[in-house]
């Protein structure tokens, strides 16, 4: 058996005999992880910092099954620190969800007082991406 093989077999081993609740931290984590990961790949594609809204739902989504790991292991520090996370999270989604709203308004009052369709600005339309030849679909 190769030494590669090997690695790989020791690495499904150990994976199976993990709990579940012990794969489930993980992929709690791996959905946490995935959040900087989207973040970067954003960022690089508009070559400025930008936070897309994929960003926040992968944090609710890690941060729902951290919360859940921890209340199964009964540990305070871990189920107060996810808890005020999804607060923040669920928060910046709402705001993102009001800048779009008014800027879908703003629009929609141009497009009546000018009598033909107008753009929409990217300033309305924070956390994306709205460049066409750069557009990133999950933002």
């Amino acid at each position: 058996m190769s030494d590669l093989s090997r690695l790989f077999s020791d690495l499904w081993s150990v994976l199976w005999g993990m709990s579940l609740w012990v794969k489930i931290g993980f992929l709690g984590q791996a959905a946490f992880t995935a959040r900087f990961l989207v973040q970067w790949v954003a960022s690089e594609k508009k070559k400025a910092s930008v936070v897309p809204v994929a960003f926040w739902w992968l944090s609710i989504i890690g941060g729902l099954v951290l919360l859940a790991y921890a209340i199964h292991n009964r540990d305070p520090v871990i189920i107060v620190g996810q808890a005020t996370g999804l607060l923040v999270y669920i928060r910046n989604l709402m705001l993102v969800q009001r800048a779009r709203s008014r800027g879908a308004k703003r629009t929609k009052k141009d497009q009546k007082d000018q009598g033909e369709p107008a753009e929409l600005e990217s300033t309305t339309r924070p956390h994306r991406v709205d460049s066409a030849a750069k557009k990133i679909p999950w933002s």
